[in-house]
């Protein structure tokens, strides 16, 4: 260590209470944070690109500083989709330190990384205060049926109104429209079932009607008098 001329001079004056940092909640415990390997928790975050025309939510459940688990999902561009399964690839195995100064292909999933750093350095994580943490694989629980993600797509203009595209229960066929021309309902196909169903050998024409259901006051009875294809119509 070098010191100036101006420290070697000086007389020492000894630290009295040595303050440690403060602790925080790490997986049903108390912890006093001082290096990488005392950090513990699952968390979530949510990163964007610098022009802002993606995100990416990033899923990391970490054990003794080491990302054990890591769950990337990106959202508005499709260069995303690539740099989230190099980001998949390059996460896991890495102490937090490593994975917030590694390149992880794209600014949305570089800012998501950082925001989850700063969430997790803190105490702040969704098991913080769950005795022992959660196992290695409740990132998928984030996922719906068929391990996809949930996306809500959703489209208007002034000149005609609504149209719904996706929902949590899955890819909109049709909406339904009462007697105002109002939305009421709507017909929807979970993917993420229909295509585990065709996997196991199941007719594609049966395993849609299968994984077909609705939502609302979609049948006419309910008070529907029209349906339209959201896409097309």
């Amino acid at each position: 260590m070098i010191y100036s001329k101006e420290v070697e001079h000086m007389c020492v004056v000894q630290k009295g209470p040595k303050h440690g940092p403060s602790p925080i909640p790490e997986e049903g415990k108390w912890i006093q944070v001082k290096e990488i390997k005392d950090i513990s928790g699952l968390t979530h975050g949510i990163g964007w690109c610098a022009p802002q025309q993606g995100a990416c939510k990033l899923t990391l459940n970490i054990k003794k500083g080491i990302i054990e688990e890591a769950l990337v999902e990106t959202l508005g561009c499709s260069g995303m989709t690539h740099s989230a399964a190099m980001a998949a690839e390059i996460l896991q195995g890495k102490t937090l330190l490593e994975a917030l100064n590694t390149d992880l292909v794209c600014d949305a999933i570089n800012t998501a990384m950082r925001e989850l750093f700063l969430q997790i350095a803190y105490g702040r994580s969704q098991s913080a205060f769950s005795e022992g943490g959660l196992v290695i694989g409740s990132g998928l629980e984030d996922l719906g049926k068929g391990l996809r993600s949930q996306i809500g797509t959703m489209y208007g203009t002034k000149a005609k109104g609504v149209r719904y595209l996706e929902s949590a229960e899955g890819y909109i066929k049709r909406i339904a429209l009462d007697k105002d021309d109002q939305v009421c309902g709507y017909e929807f196909v979970n993917l993420g079932v229909f295509m585990e169903e065709v996997k196991k050998g199941v007719d594609a024409n049966e395993a849609l009607k299968k994984v077909t259901s609705t939502y609302g006051r979609f049948s006419k009875e309910a008070g529907a008098v029209k349906y339209i294809d959201p896409r097309k119509e």
